[in-house]
């Protein structure tokens, strides 16, 4: 079976309200907005500075929130997307389509696809999301997932193809997510990967 998916990822920075003035922070200028934030609003919560939001194809009326630094993942009603661009605390710094096919291999499910950004056709990587359909707790199905893994990077090192798969686990247990797994679990995942992706970039254009 081959069916078309697209997942979306969104990396949103805080835009900080003074009055009339509206402040973009960076992680550089974090700590001098939030000074001056707190000499305007000394009593308001400390908001996050920046998070992840995912929309996944099997999830169509759902949106995810990724706070990486303090291990939070929200899972919200879609509408939600309209919601914040009404507020304006929070700005778009980049959007990453996730974009490929789906297969699937006897109990394997496997979506393998290209990574761009919204504006941009240019290649940012490819992923491979796996998924053993008969088994939901992922302790239980760890050791068959590793060796379809090694099967898989065996016949890819074959090829002599440019660049290599790198395999990325979230510690779970950090968003405080159960061995079950779910759609929380998916978007944690995505998020790691697109931290991944970002750092590479960034490692890259520092190096040119």
């Amino acid at each position: 079976m081959v069916k078309l998916t697209k997942t979306l990822i969104t990396v949103f920075f805080i835009l900080l309200k003074l009055d009339n003035e509206v402040v973009p922070v960076s992680e550089q200028g974090f700590a001098l907005a939030t000074q001056r934030r707190n000499n305007h609003q000394s009593q308001a919560p400390e908001l996050p500075r920046d998070f992840l939001g995912i929309s996944l194809p099997e999830q169509p009326n759902k949106y995810y929130f990724i706070i990486r630094g303090q291990g939070i993942v929200l899972e919200a009603d879609s509408s939600i997307q309209t919601i914040m661009e009404k507020l304006q605390s929070y700005k778009s710094r980049v959007a990453l389509y996730f974009e490929g096919f789906q297969y699937q291999l006897g109990d394997f499910q496997l979506r393998v696809g290209k990574v761009t950004t919204t504006h941009s056709d240019n290649l940012r990587g490819i992923i491979m999301e796996v998924e053993y359909l008969p088994l939901s707790s992922m302790d239980k199905s760890r050791q068959v997932m590793e060796d379809f893994v090694d099967i898989w990077q065996e016949a890819i090192s074959k090829r002599s193809l440019p660049g290599h798969f790198m395999h990325l686990e979230p510690n779970f247990v950090e968003f405080g997510l159960s061995d079950h797994y779910s759609s929380q679990h998916t978007a944690v995942q995505y998020a790691t990967v697109t931290a991944q992706l970002i750092a590479t970039q960034s490692v890259q254009a520092a190096r040119n």
